[in-house]
């Protein structure tokens, strides 16, 4: 490094005092350990500042619990926006992935491996789908799902060319590429990311009327929806929702797409979320989870019928796949089947939202959620969703606000009884604080 730039890096980490985490908010660093402050503010001269991230400088975890780089320990209610199902270095997953990157890592989908089939058998298996995709992050998957459904359409409904429709609803969310916001409703996720994808139509959630208006389209190929759409706020939808989607669906002759990357794998206490109502998608997206955060990895599951029509050269991934990815999503899968982690998260999703019920209704105007995704409403006259989040961290508990006045609750699927009464007195204790 150059004089002249180590002399301008000098001043400009003199100048970050205050870091602005998000628009309108902002965190004085000066009130952090001096550790934490110099990692952060060396961070934000060298990557791009699209992340308002809290600030605890993160250096291990251990199950259902986080620690920073000053000592302090941390419950983990992000869970890596529920990619941490199976607890952090969960010693399954850590084992399985150490054991297969000395023997055979990556080697693209040109070659067969040897624990692609076995991965994609267990998967299959599991879920009960003919076929699936692997691919590596969320979004990865929910773009895969569009294209396969817009090709279904085409060739099997005989949409004409380039008329294919994708119905989404409003406040979804499923990652941040060109394709993904232009379905978004979110200004912060499409505003100056234009001219957008064609094709996509919005409708409200949880609104069947309006969705059996839009399929009267014959050229509607695909109805793709979050079963309890998750950045939005942990929005459920009403009981039977999901029923009557997959009969409209039906009808009408449309792909029933569910996006589970966040809501399955145990999170909401069934193997999937459309488990809640039995319900049986066209496609199925799989994410987060399903390498329990140690890798990226995603999948989509279909029939043969729909995934079929995705031909050799027309699709594919370099990483996706491989034979690491295909150990570890496999430990990943039984470490959620044999801990029976979604039965776990139907049990300790009831404690916590009894205890989350009989919070400080000054402060927490509702709560809802189903399992160990859960939310709770924050009156923003009496504080900011994120100045509470900074209030939870130094009492030991971290999580994320989303839509200003939401925070999450979303902590491992190994979480027990007792740490849900540590933590849900860590929230109280913080409430009278604000009191």
């Amino acid at each position: 490094m150059s004089r002249l730039h180590l002399f301008s890096r000098v001043v400009q980490l003199r100048s970050l005092s205050t870091s602005q985490s998000r628009l309108g908010h902002a965190v004085n660093l000066d009130t952090l350990p001096q550790k934490s402050r110099d990692i952060i503010k060396r961070e934000r001269l060298v990557t791009c500042n699209n992340y308002s991230a809290l600030p605890a400088v993160l250096c291990a975890g251990k199950g259902v619990f986080l620690y920073d780089v000053d000592g302090n320990k941390y419950y983990d209610y992000l869970s890596g926006y529920s990619s941490v199902n199976q607890g952090h270095c969960h010693p399954k997953i850590i084992d399985a992935l150490v054991k297969q990157v000395t023997v055979l890592h990556h080697t693209s989908r040109a070659f067969h491996s040897d624990l692609l089939v076995e991965y994609a058998e267990f998967l299959t298996d599991l879920f009960k789908y003919d076929a699936m995709l692997p691919m590596n992050t969320g979004v990865e998957a929910a773009e895969s799902a569009v294209k396969i459904a817009r090709k279904w359409g085409y060739k099997v409904k005989k949409i004409p060319t380039n008329k294919a429709k994708i119905i989404f609803c409003e406040n979804n969310f499923w990652g941040r590429s060109i394709a993904a916001v232009s379905a978004s409703t979110d200004p912060t996720a499409y505003e100056n990311y234009g001219p957008f994808v064609p094709g996509f139509v919005n409708i409200p959630y949880d609104d069947i009327e309006s969705l059996e208006k839009e399929l009267q389209d014959e050229n509607v190929c695909a109805f793709m929806a979050e079963p309890i759409q998750g950045e939005a706020g942990v929005v459920v939808p009403s009981d039977g929702y999901l029923t009557k989607v997959r009969e409209l669906c039906t009808k009408h002759n449309v792909l029933f797409i569910a996006d589970e990357i966040q809501t399955g794998l145990g999170r909401t206490g069934r193997r999937l979320a459309v488990d809640h109502e039995n319900v049986r998608p066209d496609i199925i997206v799989l994410g987060k989870a399903l390498s329990g955060g140690v890798y990226p990895i995603s999948a989509v599951l279909a029939d043969r019928h729909i995934m079929d029509v995705v031909e050799p050269g027309t699709h594919g991934s370099t990483y996706g796949g491989n034979p690491l990815a295909a150990k570890v999503a496999i430990a990943a899968l039984k470490v959620l089947e044999n801990e029976r982690l979604a039965e776990n998260a139907e049990k300790m999703g009831k404690i916590l939202r009894q205890g989350l019920s009989e919070l400080d209704k000054d402060i927490v105007l509702a709560y809802r959620g189903k399992g160990l995704l859960n939310a709770i409403v924050i009156n923003n006259e009496r504080i900011d969703a994120f100045d509470l989040c900074l209030k939870l961290k130094e009492n030991g508990l971290l999580s994320k606000p989303t839509h200003d006045n939401i925070l999450r609750l979303a902590p491992p699927l190994i979480i027990t009884e007792e740490q849900i009464n540590e933590s849900l007195e860590i929230i109280r204790n913080t409430l009278k604080e604000i009191k």
